[in-house]
């Protein structure tokens, strides 16, 4: 399961350092979406400048999972990105597929991180004296 996770850290990783570089670069170029509120939606966020915040997470999340350090930030980073990618595509665009992979490979590389993130799924978080 160990090396499975690995596999999955540096794909994970790959795909966002990618999309994250490609946002701010734009070498894969992608045609308009054809849901008329999907292309709003996406022109209000370029023209707000308020996408250079979403590829910047990516790319930044995509680096530290890649380089092994603060995989657990870097797990927390992606997972917010994961929602928005999700809730867009079941919203306003469809084409799921690549944002349910992601999804699956942020869950074997949380496998293997699991024991950093016990703090927050307790109901009473232990305080400092």
């Amino acid at each position: 399961m160990k090396i499975v996770s690995i596999i999955a850290r540096y794909l994970l990783g790959l795909m966002f350092t990618v999309i994250g570089l490609n946002g701010f670069l734009n070498f894969i170029h992608q045609p308009p979406p054809t849901n008329p509120l999907a292309l709003q939606f996406f022109g209000a966020i370029i023209a707000s400048h308020f996408a250079a915040y979403f590829f910047a997470v990516q790319l930044i999340g995509g680096l530290l999972l890649i380089s092994g350090f603060f995989v657990p930030l870097a797990l927390t980073l992606l997972a917010a990105e994961l929602y928005n990618i999700l809730a867009f595509h079941l919203t306003l665009s469809p084409g799921i597929a690549p944002g349910l992979v992601a999804c699956a490979l942020w869950v074997l590389v949380f496998l293997q991180y699991r024991e950093s993130f016990n703090g927050i799924f307790s109901a009473k978080p232990a305080t400092q004296a």
